[in-house]
């Protein structure tokens, strides 16, 4: 039987310390960059944990997690691992998780956070978000254009039974903070009318390709921190969710040209450009170096004004992520989930 190494801090690591933490509306201090772990459709549970140890060894503090990615158990073994070292406290990690679209019913919130709690070996959630804003759902690996008969488009009242469980798990400390994800500007006005809990944080793909400065700029002035997925353009995104008219930030003449003035790769420019932004980036890897280098770009070597302004201009409006699986019957087309005229798009539903 093979003896594990003990975990012990990386000698190369960057001090924690050193790298920027966001306030949020709750009081809390989120550190201003994360690993995410959604590496469900093509990456092994065990080799996420491992880099989320190894990860944790370097220098993050912030871990952002899903149970839909099916790794949280794996992962709750890393952590349990870390903190049995006495070498990382708990208050000095983020972590973050998500209620999936299945869970949506009376009484399911809690259960949802009881499950990952146990699965993450924790006693609390920094950070839980809803994933998605309605109970659809698909199955692991369905095609494009699989639809859920069960699915259906957004409405408050369906969304405020669910907030109203996770305003409960805010109130018993079992998330110290909660809020939203894969939401719009029409829905995140329906919600902040109704709830009394205030989101803490808003998770949304943002990357150069693809700024939304509309709903940027809206949570901004709520007081509600986004978190940007896909902070590199997701280029090991499923197929599912890649049409030809897709963009590669990667390629762009202008990201290569910076990433050249600083030798260093197009990815990390992208993760610089996403922190000055003032969005939390949680870019997804599972290669030392490259995690490594994504951190290294909280503490050092700053984009100047001229070239965040550059970057600002190469903004194409391209969605990576639009959530096809998800759109109801009558749907026309993954726009519908994402309110583009400026209200809740319910277009083609026929049901109640």
């Amino acid at each position: 039987m093979q003896t594990q190494i003990p975990f012990a801090l990386a000698p190369d690591g960057i001090d924690p310390d050193k790298v920027p933490c966001k306030l949020l509306n709750t009081g809390a201090r989120m550190p201003a960059i994360g690993l995410g772990t959604f590496g469900s459709d093509h990456v092994p549970p065990q080799q996420v944990a491992d880099a989320v140890e190894e990860a944790i060894a370097l220098g993050y503090r912030h871990i952002d997690c899903a149970s839909v990615y099916g790794n949280e158990k794996e992962i709750g073994r890393a952590l349990r691992r870390v903190l049995s070292s006495g070498l990382v406290r708990r208050d000095e990690l983020f972590i973050t998780s998500k209620l999936w679209n299945d869970m949506h019913k009376p009484g399911d919130v809690l259960r949802s956070l009881s499950a990952t709690l146990q699965d993450l070996c924790l006693d609390y959630v920094d950070l839980y978000l809803v994933h998605w804003p309605f109970p659809n759902y698909h199955a692991p690996f369905c095609s494009v254009d699989a639809r859920n008969p069960d699915s259906r488009p957004f409405f408050i009242e369906e969304f405020m039974g669910v907030w109203r469980q996770m305003e409960a798990a805010y109130k018993l400390g079992l998330a110290r903070a909660i809020g939203t994800s894969n939401v719009t500007v029409p829905k995140l006005k329906q919600i902040l009318q109704a709830c009394s809990v205030k989101p803490a944080c808003n998770e949304m793909e943002l990357h150069p390709h693809f700024q939304q400065r509309d709903l940027f700029n809206f949570v901004m002035a709520q007081g509600i921190q986004p978190i940007g997925y896909s902070p590199i353009g997701s280029p090991a995104r499923p197929a599912r969710d890649t049409t030809p008219e897709d963009t590669c930030d990667l390629e762009d003449p202008e990201i290569r040209a910076i990433a050249a003035a600083h030798g260093v790769h197009p990815a990390v420019i992208c993760v610089k450009w996403a922190l000055q932004n003032g969005q939390v980036p949680i870019p997804f890897s599972t290669t030392r170096k490259n995690f490594r280098a994504n951190l290294l770009a909280a503490v050092q070597d700053p984009l100047s004004p001229q070239e965040m302004e550059r970057i600002a201009a190469i903004d194409k409006n391209c969605r990576l992520i639009k959530g096809q699986v998800f759109l109801w019957e009558g749907a026309s087309g993954w726009e519908n989930l994402w309110d583009q005229a400026g209200e809740i798009d319910r277009t083609g539903w026929k049901g109640v």
